[in-house]
Parts: C-alpha cells; sequence; structure tokens
C-alpha cells in the first residue's frame, strides 16, 4: 500500500546514480530527488542537486529514466524548498522561475509531483503574507495545472534559528492555514507534502488532518520530532523553537506512528511514505548517516 523511500538532501555529496544505487541496494522503492539550482546552500539540507533542471536535455533525460529502471526505484517527487514569498523581489522570481524549470523536469521524467513552500516575508503579519499569497502564488499554481503536475506543499514553519525569527519563512503551518489556501485557490493539484513532526513540536494533533485533508495528501514525510518538555517548561512557546525540541529519525521522537499509519490508511492514501533524515546524532560521519537511515527503514517497516 505504501512505497518506502528516502529524500536525497542527506546525501549531498553522492552523484544521483549513488543516490539510486543506494536505494537499490537496500531495498528503497523510491527517492524524493532535490533539484536545487547548482551552488552553495543557503541552508542546512538545501543546496543539494541531483537532478540539474537547467540542464535536463533530451539525452539525461533518457539516461535518468534508463537508469532507474535498470535499478527498479522509481521518483516520488521532485523536491524544491525556497522562500517563493521572498520579500526581495529578485529572489523571489529567481525561486519562482526555477520552480517552474523542476515543473518542466517532471513532466519530461513523468513524475507526477513536486514538492516545495509556499514561503513567507517572515517580517511580516500572516494576513499579510495571505495577501502575498494571493498576489504570487495564483499564476504558480495555474502553470503547474497546465503541466498536469501536484504541488505538494510542506507544512514545515522554517522557524528554527535566529535569522528565520519572527515569523518564519513558510506560512503553510497548520490546518486552519491550509483551509485558507486551498479555499483561496481550489485547484485539485495543489495540495500536501505532510510531514508529522512539524505539527507536533507546534502542539498540533497530527492525526486528525489526515482524514480532513484526505483530498490534498499528494506526499509524506516520515520526520520525528522530540519535544523536551522540562526545556519547553523553562522557555516556553515563544522561544526559538530549536530551544524546546529536536528533529529526529523516525522512532526516536514523540510522533505515535503505530497511529500515524493507521490514521493515513484510514485517509484512503496509497503512495511513497520517504524518510526525512534531520537528526544529528547520526551525521557525524557518513557512515552514521548510513547506520541512521538503515535503523529508520528498518523501524518504519513494521508498519508498511
Amino acid at each position: 500500500m505504501f512505497d518506502l523511500g528516502f529524500v536525497s538532501a542527506i546525501f549531498s555529496e553522492k552523484t544521483f546514480e549513488e543516490v539510486i544505487d543506494f536505494a537499490s541496494k537496500n531495498g528503497f522503492s523510491c527517492v524524493e530527488l532535490m533539484c536545487w539550482p547548482k551552488g552553495k546552500a543557503e541552508r542546512r539540507y538545501a543546496g543539494v542537486t541531483h537532478i540539474d533542471a537547467d540542464q535536463l536535455d533530451d539525452a539525461a533525460i533518457k539516461s535518468i529514466k534508463d537508469y532507474l529502471q535498470e535499478r527498479n526505484v522509481y521518483i516520488s517527487a521532485l523536491g524544491y524548498y525556497p522562500n517563493i514569498l521572498d520579500p526581495d523581489a529578485e529572489k523571489r522570481n529567481f525561486y519562482i522561475a526555477h520552480l517552474k524549470k523542476v515543473m518542466r523536469a517532471a513532466v519530461s521524467l513523468k513524475v507526477s509531483v513536486v514538492n516545495t513552500f509556499i514561503g513567507r516575508d517572515q517580517h511580516k503579519t500572516l494576513e499579510e503574507n495571505i495577501e502575498l499569497f494571493k498576489q504570487h502564488w495564483p499564476p504558480v499554481i495555474e502553470y503547474a495545472t497546465s503541466l498536469g503536475i501536484k504541488i505538494g506543499i510542506e507544512n514545515c514553519p522554517m522557524l528554527f534559528t535566529n535569522d528565520e525569527w519572527p515569523g518564519g519563512q513558510n506560512i503553510a503551518i497548520s490546518p486552519d492555514i491550509w483551509k485558507q489556501l486551498f479555499t483561496l485557490h481550489p485547484a485539485s493539484n495543489f495540495g500536501l507534502n505532510y510531514d508529522p513532526s512539524h505539527l507536533l513540536w507546534q502542539q498540533i494533533n497530527y492525526l486528525d488532518p489526515l482524514s480532513e485533508f484526505k483530498d490534498k495528501l499528494f506526499h509524506i514525510h516520515l520526520k520525528d520530532a522530540r519535544v523536551y518538555k522540562e526545556k519547553l517548561e523553562r522557555c516556553g512557546i515563544l522561544a526559538v523553537p530549536l530551544a524546546f525540541h529536536s528533529p529526529k529519525l523516525p522512532g526516536l521522537g514523540d510522533v505515535r506512528w503505530k497511529d500515524f499509519f493507521t490514521a493515513l490508511r484510514a485517509s484512503g492514501y496509497q503512495g511513497p511514505v520517504v524518510i526525512e533524515f534531520e537528526d544529528k546524532e547520526f551525521e557525524a560521519t557518513k557512515e552514521d548517516v548510513v547506520r541512521g537511515l538503515l535503523k529508520a527503514k528498518e523501524y518504519i517497516s513494521q508498519f508498511l
């Protein structure tokens, strides 16, 4: 019912072929492949390029498809996660233009989903950012519609460090806001790349929305989070979120994964579920990364 994969961002130094070889060798069905433009990463887990949308000619497309077929692995989605509502117009226009390139790459590779963020001007209110959404996002969604591509919006607040304070860099963080966005633009191809961990650390129920938004579940990220109650009780919810929680590999945090998969099945979702690797305890060496990813795979497999 669910195909298990992983997000390729953790393998920033591996080539496309090496990532797919790893997936094939270790029994993963799929991979969400990162499609950042070539260049320096702006933050952790960003700037990774396993599919270069700027260099995707017919020969490259054929090579990618042939390699995937030979290794019996498929692409669950293409991922590109910039701040589409960045207040800097030059950056915003660049991000939108590259997102459209990634959408065209998805069409060429016969991938149905492109994952990204809505974005946010972190110094404006939610209401002001909704107005920015109404200004900048409809043409993007309509472009995806014209290509037959689904847009999966990840629900990460992008509020972890002081440079993202005070509002974070993504508004699509809660069921109430999703409802607003989907009401403003009810396109059937505009939905969610659902990650329960971000709801958990915000103290939001991460099970019920699987039913409420069952028609908007396009892709699933499997990431855990540990909330340190003793820290939260001292610093409170207005602290920088990493002051009271840590991203973890599945099974090492507070997400109730048995309940999560029960609710996911009940929603009718059938598709890829991919491990998003963000856990500093397993990132010291390349060997630690491999060990952590395989440990997460073993844990999740019991629910599949």
